[in-house]
């Protein structure tokens, strides 16, 4: 089924619009070997058909192993895990937001928009100097998940076909 892949950007934290708290919801910082990386990515993405669903061990070694400048994050709901977060730090003070999203079991419970708060509040915070925050997402992923971006501030630079 053809779809669409839109890229969103922040050029300046004073675009972002936070979400309500919700109490006990936060981001903490994995080690780059955890096992909950590929855990919760895996689970993350199932849904939405993500590569990340269908890596098998060895692939997620390679994969880690090829992707060691990017910085992960587990979204918890009072210490469990929710979901993830996962910024490629890019030259010029740009950060992509490579992934974001939230376990089955805690989408469609009102935690997106805080969840996607953190975040971004992260990925201003990511680098000495951060110029530009973006992401991409498409419509195989969560029909809310453009709503939540430009609900936090993002604007659509660029589309293109899946």
């Amino acid at each position: 089924m053809p779809g669409t892949v839109t890229y969103v950007e922040m050029a300046s934290r004073d675009q972002f619009t936070p979400s309500p708290p919700v109490p006990g919801l936060s981001l903490d910082r994995l080690e780059p070997g955890s096992p909950l990386i590929s855990e919760v990515m895996a689970g993350v993405g199932a849904p939405y058909g993500w590569e990340s669903a269908r890596r098998g061990p060895q692939e997620w070694v390679t994969w880690l192993a090829g992707n060691s400048g990017r910085d992960f994050w587990l979204l918890a709901l009072h210490g469990e895990p929710a979901g993830i977060v996962v910024f490629d730090p890019q030259p010029g003070g740009e950060v992509e937001i490579k992934t974001f999203g939230l376990l089955p079991a805690f989408v469609g419970k009102g935690f997106g928009g805080y969840a996607l708060t953190l975040g971004v509040d992260r990925a201003w915070r990511l680098l000495p100097e951060v110029s530009r925050v973006w992401l991409h997402t498409q419509t195989s992923d969560h029909p809310h998940a453009l709503s939540n971006y430009h609900g936090r501030g993002f604007r659509t630079f660029k589309t293109e076909p899946a």
